[in-house]
Parts: C-alpha cells; sequence; structure tokens
C-alpha cells in the first residue's frame, strides 16, 4: 500500500531518550513508508529530567540540505514537522516545504513546543506565533491544549469542558489548510480524547480510548508519528486517531512499573501491534 510513499520527518536528534525522530523514524517505517529525516538538532539527551545535555544547532545546514536536494531532484510526498529547535529554522522549514513536497503531497505539523500548561525549554510566546505560520501550511495540524492556548493566546488549565474543547478547535481551525486533531480532551470517565475536526465540512468527531494514569515524555511523538503512518496508509482521520491514540496507551502501560525506565516510553514494544491495528480499526 505505502511501498512508492517517501516521507520527510523534520525534527530533533535525541541521541538518548526516546523521542523525536528515534520515535518517528522507526514508528512511520514500520507501517511501510519511506521515512527521510533531516534533523532540527542533534541532543545527548532530550530536555526533560536530564541536566547539562548537549545541543547542537542545525539551523545553517538546513539551506544547503534543502539546495542539495533541489539538484539531486529528491521530492517527497508528504512532510511531517516535529520539535523545531528555534523560530528562524521555521522560515527554512517553510522553504523546504515549498520546495521539496509534491504538488499533491500533505503537511502534516505536530507544534511541539509546550506541555502541561508550560513552554518546553527556550520557547516562548513569539515563538508560538511563528508555529502558528508553519500549521497553515498543514493539511493536518496535532497540538495538544497547551500548545492550542499558546496559538490561540489563551490561558490554560488542567481541564476544558466540552463546549470549551469544541470552540478551541474550532478556533484553530484557522492555522490548519483541512484538519484539527485537538488532544487532551478529558469529559469522559478513565477516557482520553481526541477532537477531531474537518473545517472543509465543518464536521466534528470526538474519539476516545482508556486513560493511563503516567506522564511520560515522548508520548506525542509516539501518537503524532502514529497518526501520520495510519493515514497514509488510507484511515479516515478520526480512525487514525484512535490507532494512534490505542498504540500510545500500549506503549505507557508496558512502560508503567520500570522504575529504571522514567525517559520515555516502550514504543518498540507496540510496533509489532501496528498491522493488527489497521486491520481492525
Amino acid at each position: 500500500m505505502n511501498e512508492n510513499i517517501k516521507l520527510l520527518t523534520i525534527q530533533d536528534i535525541s541521541c538518548y531518550g526516546q523521542c523525536s525522530i528515534t520515535v518517528a523514524l522507526p514508528m512511520i517505517s514500520a507501517f511501510g513508508i519511506e521515512t527521510a529525516i533531516l534533523p532540527s538538532a542533534v541532543l545527548s539527551t532530550h530536555t526533560s529530567g536530564f541536566t547539562d545535555f548537549t545541543v547542537r544547532d542545525l539551523t545553517e545546514d538546513l539551506p544547503e540540505i534543502r539546495k542539495h536536494w533541489e539538484k539531486e531532484e529528491i521530492s517527497f510526498d508528504a512532510i511531517y514537522t516535529g520539535f523545531i529547535a528555534s523560530a528562524e529554522q521555521l522560515d527554512y522549514i517553510k522553504d523546504i516545504i515549498d520546495s521539496r513536497l509534491k504538488p499533491d503531497g500533505l503537511v502534516f505539523v505536530d507544534p511541539a513546543m509546550a506541555d502541561h500548561g508550560e513552554f518546553y525549554n527556550g520557547f516562548d510566546q513569539e515563538f508560538a506565533d511563528k508555529m502558528g505560520e508553519l500549521c497553515k501550511l498543514g493539511d493536518y495540524i496535532l497540538p495538544n491544549t497547551t500548545e492550542a492556548c499558546y496559538l490561540l493566546h489563551k490561558p490554560w488549565k488542567e481541564n476544558f469542558t466540552r463546549e470549551e474543547m469544541l470552540e478551541m478547535a474550532n478556533e484553530l481551525s484557522e492555522f490548519t489548510k483541512r484538519y484539527v486533531i485537538l488532544k487532551g480532551d478529558t469529559n469522559e470517565k478513565n477516557k482520553m480524547g481526541m477532537i477531531v475536526l474537518d473545517k472543509k465540512d465543518s464536521s466534528v468527531d470526538v474519539v476516545y480510548n482508556d486513560k493511563v494514569d503516567y506522564v511520560s515524555h515522548g508520548t506525542g511523538d509516539v501518537f503524532a508519528s502514529s497518526f501520520v503512518g495510519s493515514t497514509i496508509s488510507g484511515k479516515s482521520p478520526s480512525q487514525s486517531a484512535k490507532i494512534a491514540g490505542e498504540l500510545t496507551k500500549k506503549a505507557i502501560e508496558k512502560t508503567v512499573g520500570d522504575e529504571t525506565h522514567t525517559y520515555g516510553v516502550k514504543f518498540e514494544q507496540v510496533i509489532p501491534e501496528i498491522y493488527g491495528l489497521l486491520d481492525s480499526i
């Protein structure tokens, strides 16, 4: 199904810590999708729970890589962006999308910049506003509630009512070409929900998975990578959200109870379940 599809993912490499490209590359490849990478930075570890980590910013490499790809006539059927190292990189990435995405290609933007009411280290509202401009190139955007609030200049809170979630998803439609996948609906007991909005026909769906009370770095990357893989495999946005939620939940369940594994989730152990979920959902 995906043997001729070529996808590019643009995000950082955290050499240790199960996130970003070290999640996206194996997970999307497991869907049978040829996956190329463009690192935005190289870190010795991710930034959550580690100190004195090293960071090498690759901003200056991005335009040179684009030029080489142009020379070699390398292009992509889809581009998926995740953690971007700086506001300056966002302009380069827009150039890459403009020049290297095929005319009928898809763009997935995970505005990975904040969670639990706070920006990640080094980000601020100015960055969020520039991220909003990148989101507008996306056919799909996948923010959590914190990222949505920064995009919309709204105050964040731990829980939003269903009406507030729907209102936020509707407002986010100005930041996407078509689909909003808003993560973090907590209005059903013991469930975690995603609002799936299609601005083309004004349809809205709410997709739920069982909630696991465990917080870990990298779950957003597992969700986004699974969503991208499922969508390119032909699933609808609601089906893809369901599959991505199930794989994320299962990865968390594999990790809970292991006190030596607090830096990420064991997503590798759920990769064999991908095709079963594609067949059943």
